[in-house]
C-alpha cells in the first residue's frame, strides 16, 4: 500500500504582494529625492544665511526690538567700519595685533614642534618630561599674565611670550600626537635600511606627524588671537584687543563691535590660509 506525501507547490505572488513591493520603492525612493532636494536647498540658502542675520539685525535695531546703544545697526557698524579704515586707524591695530601673533607663533611654534617630535620619538625622554607638561597644560594661559607683566614689563615681550605659551602647547601635544600614531615597522624599516635617529625623525616621524601637526597649527592660530587680544585689553595701548577695550570704557559700541569683527576675520583667513597650506604640502591628509 503506497501512500502519497505531498508537497507544498509554489505560487506566484499575488498580486498585492508585487503592489506592497513597488509602493515601497516608490517610497524609498520618494525619500531619496526629498533628501537630494534638501540638500540642494540648503547648499543654495546657506551662503546667504549670515546676509539673512544681518539683515533682520537691522530691521530689529530699527525698530527698537533690540537696544541701538548696545546692537547698532549693521549699518551703523559698516560706517564706522569704512571710516575707521579710511583714517588708517583700523589698519594699524589691525598690523600690531598681527606682528604680536606671528612673533609668538615663532617663539612657541619652533620648540613646540621640535619637542613634539622629540618626546613622541624618546621613550625615556616622554617619560621624563611629559608629567611636567601635563601639570602645565590645565593653566589658563591668560591667568599667568600677570606674572609675565611683573617680568617683562607693559613692553611687547610679555605678549610675545603670552602667545608664545599659548602657541606651545597647541604644537606640541598635536606634533607628539602624531608621532605616537606612527606604526613601529616604519621606524623599523628605516633603522634596517641605515637611517640614523636624526633621519628616522625627518623621513619618518615628521611626515607622519604633519597631518596632526597642521591640526594644532590651525587650533593655536585661533587660541593665539584669543590670548592676544584678552592680553591687549590690560597690557597695551594699541592693537585690536586695545581697541575693542578702549570702545568699551567709553561706549562707543560701534567701534567696539568693529574690532570684534576684524579680529574674527582675521582668525578666519588665519585658518584658512593655514588649511591651503596644509592641502598643499600633504595633499594626502585629504584621504
Amino acid at each position: 500500500m503506497s501512500t502519497k506525501v505531498s508537497t507544498p507547490s509554489r505560487t506566484a505572488p499575488s498580486g498585492s504582494g508585487r503592489r506592497a513591493g513597488s509602493n515601497e520603492a516608490e517610497a524609498v525612493e520618494v525619500r531619496v529625492d526629498l533628501r537630494r532636494s534638501r540638500g540642494r536647498l540648503v547648499r543654495i540658502i546657506g551662503p546667504f544665511t549670515p546676509l539673512l542675520i544681518l539683515v533682520l539685525w537691522e530691521v530689529a535695531s530699527r525698530v527698537g526690538v533690540l537696544d541701538a546703544r548696545f546692537f547698532p545697526p549693521p549699518s551703523a557698524i559698516a560706517e564706522t567700519f569704512w571710516t575707521m579704515l579710511s583714517t588708517g586707524d583700523l589698519v594699524e591695530h589691525a598690523a600690531v595685533t598681527l606682528s604680536r601673533i606671528a612673533i609668538g607663533f615663532l617663539m612657541g611654534g619652533i620648540p613646540g614642534l621640535v619637542l613634539g617630535i622629540a618626546l613622541g620619538s624618546v621613550t625615556w625622554l616622554r617619560t621624563l618630561l611629559g608629567p611636567i607638561f601635563a601639570s602645565l597644560l590645565p593653566v589658563p594661559k591668560v591667568a599667568i599674565f600677570p606674572l609675565l607683566l611683573l617680568v617683562f614689563g607693559l613692553g611687547e615681550m610679555s605678549k610675545y611670550v603670552i602667545v608664545g605659551i599659548g602657541v606651545f602647547f597647541y604644537i606640541f601635544y598635536n606634533a607628539m600626537g602624531g608621532v605616537l600614531q606612527t606604526p613601529q615597522i616604519h621606524f623599523d624599516v628605516a633603522t634596517a635600511n641605515g637611517a640614523n635617529r636624526l633621519q628616522r625623525w625627518s623621513t619618518v616621524a615628521l611626515p607622519s606627524a604633519l597631518p596632526s601637526i597642521f591640526t594644532g597649527l590651525k587650533l593655536a592660530v585661533g587660541g593665539a588671537f584669543v590670548i592676544i587680544a584678552a592680553s591687549e585689553f590690560v597690557g597695551s595701548r594699541n592693537g585690536l584687543g586695545y581697541l575693542i577695550w578702549s570702545s568699551w570704557t567709553t561706549f562707543a559700541v560701534a567701534k567696539m563691535y568693529v574690532g570684534i569683527v576684524t579680529i574674527s576675520a582675521l582668525g578666519y583667513l588665519s585658518t584658512t590660509l593655514v588649511t591651503l597650506l596644509e592641502r598643499r604640502l600633504i595633499p594626502w591628509s585629504r584621504q
